[in-house]
């Protein structure tokens, strides 16, 4: 998770503005094809939460792709342009966009958008922070999403702004997303059913990123990692070293490997410690693409607890 803030400067976007006005209905209300809702998504996730309680009667738009980073991303002319017309917009918060001086909202300030379009998921989500390596606890953990019981917020937050956003429709946004908030419930209790089944001893999840925080936290784990916030220096010796005494110390059974981290890291401490690492990656900052294993929220959290387990359990 890169946290450093990228200046926003996308040349284009300045002569997009003037050409591009929102399209408007003939009650002066933004509106997308066949008077669906124009929705704009920051990130894959929110993306999929987005297509599963709107339906058919919303269009979106995601604007950071799977195998991008979200936390430093560079919008693009067609980004600006949907961002423009938009009239809802969603993101995470927690940082992942950068906080309110990031991308994001940059973006959103330079296509003058209301205020009122613009809806964090994680406004009810206690913020829990990463320990630098002097020991600071300054930065936020933006990846709650992977905890099931966030997923379970964000998802009722999403309903709720689309129904105040089109009451016309709001009871069919309100039964897809009831429908999708009682499918994450069973996930929330597979979770904790299979962490519990996990001997005590081995409920130890290492990864590259301290991203699984929230979720280690909520169902028992402990957690261990070798880097907390991603820098230009991830893997140092230090950090390595401060992990191999850990696995040492918690005689650590296995080591996982994001799909979207360098693994070189993991490998040396494989190496160093002769604890295997999964076969399989687990998933941290995104989903797949359409058609990949894991391209939906749901098969992500299915994924994530099963490899876990699976893991663990041997």
């Amino acid at each position: 998770m890169r946290l450093v803030k990228r200046i926003f400067t996308t040349g284009l976007a300045v002569l997009l503005l003037a050409a591009c006005g929102k399209s408007e209905d003939h009650e002066g209300n933004a509106s997308g094809k066949d008077n669906t809702l124009k929705v704009v998504t920051s990130f894959t996730i929110i993306e999929d939460l987005a297509r599963e309680i709107g339906g058919d009667d919303v269009e979106i738009h995601n604007l950071v792709p799977t195998g991008t980073d979200p936390h430093e991303y560079e919008p693009l002319p067609e980004d600006i342009k949907k961002a423009t017309d938009a009239d809802i917009l969603f993101y995470n918060g927690l940082n992942l966009e950068g906080g309110k001086k990031g991308w994001f909202f940059k973006m959103v300030d330079s296509v003058g958008q209301k205020e009122e379009n613009i809806y964090s998921l994680t406004e009810r989500v206690e913020p829990m922070y990463i320990s630098t390596e002097d020991g600071k606890e300054e930065e936020i953990n933006p990846h709650a999403f992977i905890d099931p019981a966030v997923g379970i917020k964000m998802a009722e937050d999403m309903r709720d702004a689309f129904m105040e956003k089109d009451p016309e429709r709001k009871e069919s946004y309100k039964e897809r997303a009831n429908k999708y908030i009682n499918r994450l419930k069973e996930i929330d209790k597979e979770y904790a059913d299979k962490i519990n089944d996990i001997p005590e001893e081995k409920r130890i999840l290492v990864t590259s990123e301290r991203a699984f925080q929230y979720m280690t936290d909520h169902y028992g784990l402990k957690e261990g990692y070798i880097w907390a916030v991603d820098t230009e220096e991830n893997g140092s010796p230090k950090q390595i070293k401060s992990l191999v005494s850990f696995i040492k110390e918690h005689n650590v059974p296995v080591l996982f490997i994001e799909s979207n981290v360098d693994p070189r890291p993991m490998e040396t401490v494989s190496k160093e410690t002769g604890i295997p690492f999964s076969k399989k990656p687990i998933y941290s900052d995104e989903i797949g693409k359409p058609g990949d294993e894991v391209d939906t929220y749901v098969k992500y959290l299915n994924y994530n607890i099963n490899l876990i387990h699976d893991e663990l359990s041997k």
